[in-house]
C-alpha cells in the first residue's frame, strides 16, 4: 500500500554530494537542514527520510528544499540504496508484511456514561442505540449542561 515516489538521482559538481529530485514536495516551500539524526526530531516526511538515511551510515548531512534532496555523503561511501529509501518513503506495507485488520485499527472506546432521565432515574433500556454510540465525554457534557439548564429554570 502507498504510492512509490518517482526519484531522479544526479551527482553534484561537488565530490561526495548527490542530489535527488522527486515528484512531490517534502518540505513545502521551506528549507530543512539535517546535520545529524538528532536534527530529525519531528514527524514530517523530511524528518523520517533523514532518520532513515542517517541509519545507513552513508550520510553526513542532508538538506531538503521542496522536492530537491541534497545529501552530503560520508567519506568513502557512495549513494547505493539511498534512492530506494526515497522511493519507498510512502510505502506503508511492503511484500511479506501482513496489513492490520480493520478491528486492529479501531481505538479502544471508553464505556458509555449513564446519562439517566430528566427525573434523575437511570434506565439503560431507555437509552437509544444512537445514544449508546455517542462518546462518553460528550454524554457527560450533555448531562451537566442539562442539569445547569434545569437549575436555571427552577
Amino acid at each position: 500500500m502507498g504510492q512509490p515516489v518517482a526519484v531522479t538521482e544526479s551527482p553534484s559538481t561537488t565530490r561526495g554530494v548527490v542530489r535527488f529530485e522527486i515528484n512531490r514536495t517534502l518540505s513545502g516551500s521551506g528549507h530543512e537542514q539535517f546535520s545529524s539524526v538528532e536534527d530529525a526530531y519531528g514527524d514530517t516526511p523530511s524528518d523520517e527520510l533523514a532518520r532513515q538515511m542517517f541509519a545507513t551510515g552513508q550520510v553526513e548531512a542532508m538538506h531538503v528544499y521542496a522536492n530537491i534532496i541534497t545529501v552530503d555523503l560520508n567519506k568513502g561511501h557512495d549513494s547505493d540504496g539511498l534512492a530506494d529509501l526515497v522511493r519507498d518513503l510512502y510505502q506503508y506495507w511492503k511484500p511479506g508484511v501482513e496489513p492490520p485488520s480493520f478491528e486492529d485499527l479501531q481505538p479502544e472506546e471508553p464505556a458509555a456514561v449513564d446519562t439517566g432521565s430528566s427525573d434523575g432515574a437511570t434506565d439503560d433500556s431507555a437509552m437509544s442505540e444512537a445514544a449508546k454510540r455517542v462518546p462518553a465525554d460528550l454524554l457527560e457534557r450533555s448531562r451537566a449542561a442539562r442539569e445547569r439548564w434545569n437549575a436555571k429554570q427552577g
